[in-house]
């Protein structure tokens, strides 16, 4: 064959690929044909734009071959979605000699998901040449008793092409004995036949030499030749003949080995050796079939001798020659065609493909999960399948086209479920019914649809004051359910403000492990609690968060010595007084007033007298400050006595003030009156000082009624507007108002003179008063007995008190203890109005928008 004519037939073949290109959807399926032997890169056909898909699309659908046995002849290209050969495609080996060679090959395309199915039609071309099993035959017949028109079978010419390029006709050299008959069989295998035209003559021609040409049907057509001898025998003139020319049998599957399926019969009128008759395939019988069965030369019974299965060949022919033992030996010849019945005897094949790793616990209904193959080789009812779930799963099978997909059918929730394992159940409709299992695991993947919850409602953290920034105060922690990024959280301070700072100056946390730090000292004296709201989120898309209140109370620590307020006194804390002479024992010198801005313990005061040795004349009332003779002064005495007195506190260590108290012995002192600084004129007699007092402390009461009534107002107001978070309120529900949380109490002696003052927060819970009574560590029987708490609602009852003792006011010796009472008075309600004055800036802070 030369190469024009070769290109030729190639261009055509090209040709009728791209018309069978433009088939499109075929019983919803794409269909394409390509030649064999195609160049890597020719062009199938684009399965983009047939499935209808627009090209801005490509790179979201991801269109793939999805069937393994054929990715390495085809490749889609993502860019245009076009189908083009990969790799060179040989017909004969994919197909053989099937007249048709159709490949299934499935597409996915992804973003949705679909599946479809793509069938290429691999067009054979004239690329094989029709060959003989043998090159030479021998053919003896006999002369004179062969007549004309007897026929002799030839060597069928095999071509590994199909269709038109397979072997369409034979030819035989021209010669007078012999012609050339083609049976056409009904495979549409074309049979030769040798047709002898007139008598031989051994004696004239011993031996013919013949040449058989089988040719092809392709452009240009190929062929091949075989040499045929024919060499001319003497008289056995009766060959063997069948009972039948044909024979039908059905047989049944996997028939066990051995098993006879027929015996022929054939019969020679010849006698001896000429009637002999040995039975045996011909030439035309293919290996397989040869392989399967066997045949007994003696008694011609055909067996089996291999597995008979249908869904292997359905179909056998067997060509069957009797020739006897004659010289020249006869030969009578029959056609047996087996077929092959099916028997179930196939369990169904289940195979799941799945779209993706894990499947979205908010997937909806009717989301695809995976492709379920399910295949089985018997036919008819045999090949039926009926395909099963376990019950309570929230997945379906859904069936489109014959082809089975798993979808969602109910809700998905990762932390009840994190993962399901399906038993797939797949039976035939046989009988017996056979059936398959196949488990499938399918792994739910987390969304976030959980926020992160604290593992307290609140956090309390208790501090000492004083302490160096960076130390840590508490420590939140927080859960989430969900997993991964969705569960990473991260802690952070809600901005608010505090004493009209920003909380983040107070406090910071580490957005991890959620500890709060401190970023500042804290001072008890000017702060005792701090309420900061800690937020959590996690990492999820879109980001769920909680918020848990904290309150910092922070603990008072000795750190503020006593201060001396009364008497008067110089920066050094020298103090002067005057004595008489004549005083007698248990005489009052002086009375110290001191407070201390600690609080509890570190506020409770001690007076002690140092080196009460040398001045044995005097003591020192050790819980009231007061200052007394203990005993007439002797004319030797000296007439100014230096007393050192240490004011210490209770603390741990303790803290303590120095103050030296000069005083001076003269024969007379005048009673002074107190200035008008203290609400008194000189001019003015006791009596009148005392209504002065009264009139004050009246005022006091009055001044503290309008500020409780407009506290209350506020608070009201406030409740009323339904704030979440109201200043009057602290720690929630169950918090009390700043008011009664930061309660002041003067500590008194029993002279009504003060002892203490002491503000403090009433601890979360407590009905009853802060401290309603104290015991002094060791009280002195004579001057001290239990110290009383005042608060400040009871000064009314005071100055009620001080109106009906009148001696107690109107008394000259008792004169100087009320105006140190009143200037205590003046101190607390100074204290107390700047804490109502910073409440108020809270509540008005509270109120804005």
């Amino acid at each position: 064959m030369d190469i024009r004519g070769f290109c030729q037939c190639w261009k055509w073949q090209v040709v009728c690929c791209f018309l069978l290109c433009s088939w499109g959807w075929v019983s919803g399926q794409l269909r394409y044909s390509i030649v064999e032997e195609s160049e890597p890169g020719t062009l199938v056909g684009n399965v983009a734009q047939d499935l209808g898909i627009k090209r801005a699309e490509l790179s979201q659908r991801r269109i793939h071959l999805r069937s393994e046995q054929y990715q390495k002849y085809f490749s889609i290209n993502q860019g245009n979605g076009g189908l083009a050969v990969r790799e060179r495609i040989d017909r004969e080996s994919l197909c053989g000699s099937s007249p048709r060679c159709l490949l299934q090959i499935e597409v996915v395309a992804e973003n949705p998901v679909e599946l479809f199915t793509l069938e290429i039609e691999i067009l054979d071309i004239n690329d094989n040449s029709p060959t003989f099993s043998s090159n030479n035959k021998i053919l003896e017949i006999t002369e004179v008793f062969t007549g004309p028109g007897a026929r002799f079978a030839l060597d069928v010419a095999k071509d590994l092409d199909v269709g038109v390029n397979g072997v369409s006709q034979y030819t035989l050299n021209t010669n007078p004995y012999f012609s050339l008959s083609v049976k056409n069989r009904k495979d549409g295998t074309l049979i030769p036949q040798l047709i002898l035209e007139k008598v031989l003559d051994r004696e004239e021609k011993a031996e013919h030499n013949l040449i058989l040409t089988a040719i092809d049907g392709g452009e240009p057509a190929r062929s091949g030749t075989c040499r045929i001898t024919i060499v001319v025998l003497d008289i056995n003139d009766n060959p063997p003949v069948f009972n039948q020319s044909l024979y039908k049998i059905s047989i049944r599957e996997n028939l066990p080995l051995k098993t006879v399926i027929l015996t022929l019969n054939a019969s020679d009128q010849d006698d001896g050796a000429n009637g002999e008759i040995r039975f045996s395939f011909d030439d035309h019988t293919f290996e397989s079939a040869r392989e399967m069965f066997s045949l007994n030369e003696q008694n011609g019974e055909i067996s089996v001798q291999g597995l008979v299965d249908f869904e292997k060949q359905s179909f056998y022919e067997l060509s069957i020659k009797a020739v006897d033992k004659g010289f020249p030996k006869l030969e009578g010849n029959c056609i047996v065609q087996v077929e092959i019945e099916d028997v179930n005897d196939n369990h169904p094949e289940i195979t799941f493909v799945s779209t993706t790793n894990d499947i979205a616990e908010n997937s909806p209904s009717g989301d695809i999960v995976g492709f379920i193959n399910v295949e089985d080789k018997d036919s008819g009812k045999n090949g039926e399948i009926r395909l099963d779930l376990p019950p309570n799963v929230p997945f379906k099978i859904k069936e489109t086209r014959n082809r089975y997909s798993l979808v969602v059918d109910g809700n998905l929730d990762r932390e009840e479920t994190p993962q399901y394992t399906i038993e797939l159940t797949a039976s035939d409709l046989g009988s017996p019914p056979l059936y398959s299992k196949t488990s499938v695991t399918l792994r739910v993947s987390d969304i976030n649809d959980n926020a992160p919850v604290f593992t307290q409602a609140t956090y309390n953290a208790f501090i000492m004051e004083n302490i160096d920034p960076g130390t840590l105060l508490c420590t939140v922690s927080a859960t989430d359910l969900d997993e991964g990024v969705n569960s990473d959280l991260v802690y952070s301070i809600v901005e608010s403000q505090i004493d009209g700072s920003s909380v983040s100056s107070f406090v910071y946390i580490h957005s991890n492990d959620g500890n709060i730090y401190a970023q500042r000292s804290f001072d008890y004296e000017q702060i005792q609690v701090l309420q900061i709201t800690i937020k959590v989120e996690d990492s999820g898309s879109p980001q769920l968060s909680s918020t848990v209140p904290v309150f910092i109370f922070i603990l008072d620590r000795n750190d503020n010595p006593p201060t001396l307020l009364y008497p008067e006194h110089s920066e050094d804390l020298i103090v002067h007084e005057r004595i008489p002479k004549s005083t007698s024992a248990g005489y009052l010198v002086t009375k110290l007033s001191a407070v201390d801005l600690d609080s509890g313990h570190n506020a409770w005061l001690l007076f002690t007298l140092i080196d009460p040795i040398n001045y044995s004349s005097f003591q020192v009332s050790k819980h009231t400050g007061e200052v007394r003779t203990v005993r007439g002064l002797q004319e030797s005495e000296n007439m100014e006595q230096q007393l050192v007195i240490s004011i210490s506190d209770q603390g741990n260590p303790p803290l303590s003030t120095t103050v030296t108290v000069l005083v001076s012995i003269a024969d007379e002192v005048v009673m002074e009156r107190p200035k008008s600084g203290d609400f008194l004129t000189n001019s003015k007699p006791p009596s009148d000082m005392t209504l002065y007092l009264i009139i004050s402390l009246v005022a006091i009461s009055l001044v503290s009624l309008v500020t409780f009534m407009i506290l209350l107002v506020r608070c009201l107001r406030k409740d009323s507007y339904d704030y979440t978070s109201s200043c009057c309120i602290l720690g929630g529900s169950q918090s009390k108002p700043y008011t009664d949380q930061y309660q002041p109490a003067l500590y008194l002696n029993t002279d009504g003179t003060l002892k203490y003052m002491e503000v403090r927060m009433v601890p979360p819970g407590s009905q009853g008063q802060s401290y309603q009574t104290h015991l002094p560590p060791a009280p002195e029987p004579q001057d001290f007995s239990i110290v009383q708490p005042l608060h400040f609602p009871q000064l009314k009852d005071l100055c009620q008190e001080a109106s009906s003792e009148g001696e107690l006011l109107t008394d000259p010796n008792n004169v100087s203890r009320n105006i140190i009472f009143l200037l205590h008075a003046k101190i607390f309600i100074r204290f107390y109005i700047k804490s109502q004055e910073k409440i108020l800036i809270s509540n008005t802070l509270c109120m804005k928008p």
